[in-house]
């Protein structure tokens, strides 16, 4: 009996292991694929252009738990630390990327304005955007 608990809590606890979440960096499809570096550079607006095409960073509201996700992966910062950079960028004239209250308004900004990235959960993707990287946590 004690064996056939053990492979059941063990394969109960791999099937959720493999659904972990999954989320994706997304662009329309016209956007040429890039590195994390590029995206990240995108959303802190040193890269503001990408082959003629004005790149237009999209956030999720400052405490949506996808955001957060996105600026320790890929923009490698905190909430804390990203208002600071943003202050300071204010200074010299630059905004932060557009805010988005939900993942259906991200992707229909993406899907209809040239040159947008943003970020979803992979459960959300659909055929009208291109997806530029995933990770999952």
């Amino acid at each position: 009996m004690k064996t056939v608990i053990i492979i059941f809590l063990s394969t109960i606890m791999l099937f959720t292991l493999s659904f972990a979440d999954e989320y994706v960096v997304i662009s329309n499809s016209k956007m040429k694929d890039l590195s994390t570096t590029q995206i990240k550079a995108i959303f802190l607006k040193k890269i503001t252009v990408i082959e003629n095409i004005n790149a237009v960073p999209v956030n999720l509201g400052a405490r949506d738990p996808i955001r957060e996700k996105f600026e320790n992966k890929i923009v490698e910062m905190n909430f804390e630390r990203l208002k600071s950079y943003w202050a300071a960028q204010h200074y010299l004239g630059k905004r932060p990327p557009v805010g988005m209250q939900s993942e259906e308004s991200v992707k229909a900004f993406v899907k209809n304005v040239e040159g947008a990235i943003g970020y979803i959960n992979a459960n959300n993707l659909d055929s009208g955007v291109k997806v530029l990287y995933r990770w999952s946590e």
